[in-house]
């Protein structure tokens, strides 16, 4: 049996397979190949931070991944119809300037083209302090095994 195609409109099971391919995508912190997986005209908010295109986005994820070492990120299915999906995520990272642990949580909005690149993402995250022992996705963890409670779910 052949995978499914990963092009809107999106059934439940494409859906989570797209969520995972994101985070798995992320975790590489290739900001390159990151990329790739959005139009050549993908429009993005981020936060506080509005930009388009692909350069845009390499230019964005490098200098991300340069201020937030050890990166760790998590996301699971929220919610999709037709080409659009929303996703809640977590993520942990050393904060290089602060010198301190920090976890981000969040919701993400997608948008699909025909062919499955997303050609908008909005995202909206609160970062929390957290101590080196609080750290729920250490080095070697399988982020989907942690168990996520509804506290902070």
């Amino acid at each position: 049996m052949s995978a499914p195609s990963l092009a809107p409109p999106f059934t439940r099971e494409m859906a989570l397979i797209k969520v995972k391919k994101a985070q798995d995508l992320w975790n590489g912190m290739d900001p390159v190949k990151v990329s790739l997986a959005y139009t050549e005209g993908s429009v993005w908010r981020n936060r506080d931070q509005f930009f388009e295109g692909r350069e845009a986005i390499v230019k964005f994820l490098t200098a991300k991944w340069a201020h937030e070492t050890s990166y760790r990120l998590r996301k699971r299915l929220f919610a999709f119809e037709g080409n659009r999906i929303a996703v809640q995520f977590w993520y942990e990272y050393f904060d290089a300037q602060a010198s301190a642990w920090k976890r981000t949580y969040g919701l993400e909005h997608w948008t699909f083209d025909k062919s499955g690149l997303m050609e908008k993402r909005h995202m909206s995250g609160n970062d929390v302090t957290i101590r080196e022992d609080e750290r729920w996705f250490r080095d070697g963890v399988d982020v989907d095994a942690v168990e996520i409670s509804d506290v902070h779910g």
